[in-house]
């Protein structure tokens, strides 16, 4: 039966149903949309790497990694989800535009971010293997920019690490050396060298200092 001749009531229902069945599959998916087209991805792995170089790998706990991963997500996103709200959410609640449109306008804000913040290596990698040409960034699919902007986070995320590695590596052994210098082989290193490395991190804010160079490292 044509959706034109369906009674009042029930071309309703099925609106209704199929509002409830969106929502259902946008809220299904938010894990991998909070992965695949946020910031989340860098943040998260910067901090958990952050406890292996410290030598506390299970400190802080991964709740609290992942926690202040999510805050720190939210934190430079906001400019793309006040611009989602603003293009698609509010249009969307104010009855002016159907599902359809919401998903249209709702996406590009992310895309626009994961343009600006993917390196143009990766782009034209994922290009190359997909064997398409576009004339310009903003031709390019999500099939092929999720994943370039996936694999540029990455790579962005081992280089922060690096950099934070280094003189956590050099205390370690230098602790290493004195102790063996001294003769003290059955001291594990890593008992000397842990309160020296706490005492590193608070002394020049790092917790400041990392948090600032990751959002700082995006382009807004």
């Amino acid at each position: 039966m044509p959706a034109s001749v369906l009674p009042p009531e029930l071309s309703q229902n099925l609106a209704t149903s199929l509002r409830l069945l969106l929502i259902l599959t946008v809220l299904t998916i938010l894990p991998t949309i909070v992965i695949a087209m946020t910031s989340f991805t860098r943040i998260v792995i910067v901090l958990a790497l952050l406890r292996q170089a410290m030598g506390t790998p299970t400190t802080p706990p991964a709740i609290v990694i992942v926690t202040l991963s999510l805050m720190l997500t939210g934190f430079v996103m906001r400019p793309t989800l006040e611009e989602f709200n603003r293009v698609a959410l509010q249009p969307y609640l104010a009855k002016e535009i159907n599902e359809v449109e919401f998903l249209q306008r709702g996406i590009e804000p992310f895309k626009e971010f994961m343009l600006k913040n993917t390196r143009k290596r990766e782009l034209k990698f994922f290009l190359e293997l997909a064997g398409l040409k576009v004339k310009s960034p903003r031709e390019i699919p999500l099939t092929v920019l999720i994943p370039a902007f996936l694999v540029s986070e990455l790579t962005v995320a081992f280089q922060i690490v690096f950099v934070v590695y280094l003189p956590f590596l050099l205390i370690d052994i230098v602790v290493a050396s004195i102790l063996m210098s001294l003769g003290m082989m059955m001291l594990p290193p890593v008992m000397v060298s842990l309160p020296i490395k706490i005492l590193l991190f608070i002394v020049v804010d790092g917790w400041e200092l990392l948090i600032g160079s990751l959002v700082k490292s995006y382009n807004f």
